[in-house]
């Protein structure tokens, strides 16, 4: 997963807004199809035809809603004359895709970013090793270059890998605990069950560390990893490599499976960018209670603040904390409550 930023908000339009004044002032993008890398849902791209849009989304409810919109969207991204890159605000993550973009341009790479995303230092570094133009509206800035000679191979970080106690483990730039394993991702799996049920599946699997946990304990049959970003689970692929394992790109909160799953295992996401939405967890809850047979187990850490006990308590008969410190609290729901949604 990214950066526990799993459900799509419609946004504003200050990309559109600097999109349109940049052609206003004389932009002339190249003739041909635009690749637009990592938009949001609810995005425009005023002036831009949208039948030359190519969107490139691998977070799948962005990449959902943007199909719903009428674009052209995939996960891989093709060769064009004109890149667009919307800014991420990892900054390893958004020097990655304007590499990926320099290799793709044939003639322009455009980089849109609010001044929260950091565009302002991404302006910065792309001054010291090319010739940019820029346009400054609705805080944020569109920056544009030729791309043609120029390397950003040290921008093209890649796959990386983060030590584990499963041993080293695949992640990439921009995705959660893409540098470490998560604390609280560690205390799960430090006190889960020598024996978990047959049907098991990890909700939100991100590079599957949770996973290697639930497969190293006795009586998985089969494991369901369940993850919205494309990049994560293409990770989880080259980590997770037992044949027990099942891969889903899929919306946890929407995710469903003809027969019930005896055990579910979690670390929910509780952020859209730099806002907490504890609302997401409560989806997630209430996904894998739906999910669960009637005498399915959760397991399930979270940062103490987060009030998820009250769902917990309505959707599952039996409820117990497993451990706790000063930071994260660690559940154990057992026997969801039918009946309720």
């Amino acid at each position: 997963m990214l950066p526990h930023n799993p459900v799509t908000l419609a946004t504003p339009a200050p990309r559109a807004d600097r999109l349109v004044r940049a052609v206003e002032d004389g932009l002339i993008l190249p003739d041909g199809p635009v690749t637009v890398l990592r938009p949001a849902a609810g995005e425009r791209f005023d002036p831009i035809d949208p039948a030359r849009l190519r969107i490139v989304q691998g977070y799948r409810p962005d990449h959902d809603a943007l199909v719903q919109a009428g674009y052209s969207v995939g996960t891989v991204a093709e060769p064009a004359p004109s890149v667009l890159v919307c800014l991420p605000r990892a900054k390893d993550h958004a020097h990655l895709l304007i590499a990926q973009a320099a290799s793709l341009a044939g003639q322009m790479v455009l980089v849109d970013g609010q001044k929260t995303d950091g565009i302002d230092s991404i302006l910065k570094a792309l001054r010291a090793r090319v010739a940019v133009e820029s346009l400054s509206k609705s805080h944020g800035k569109l920056v544009w270059f030729d791309p043609r000679g120029v390397d950003f191979s040290d921008w093209a970080l890649g796959a990386q890998s983060v030590q584990t106690r499963f041993g080293p483990m695949a992640t990439a730039p921009g995705l959660f605990s893409a540098d470490a394993v998560d604390p609280a991702s560690e205390m799960l799996a430090e006190v889960l069950p020598a024996d978990l049920p047959a049907r098991m599946a990890d909700f939100g699997a991100g590079w599957g560390y949770l996973s290697a946990a639930i497969l190293s304990r006795n009586g998985p049959e089969v494991l369901h990893l369940v993850e919205a970003e494309a990049d994560a689970l293409a990770a989880a692929r080259a980590n997770i490599t037992d044949p027990r394992a099942q891969f889903h790109w899929a919306d946890a909160t929407a995710f469903s499976l003809p027969d019930s799953l005896g055990g579910i295992v979690m670390n929910p996401p509780f952020h859209v960018g730099r806002d907490a939405r504890p609302e997401l967890g409560l989806a997630f809850i209430s996904a894998a209670a739906r999910a669960l047979g009637t005498r399915g187990q959760l397991w399930l850490v979270a940062n103490r603040h987060l009030p998820y006990a009250q769902m917990l308590e309505e959707r599952f008969a039996h409820l117990s904390v497993l451990a706790e410190d000063t930071r994260f609290r660690v559940w154990h729901a057992k026997q969801p409550r039918r009946g309720k949604r």
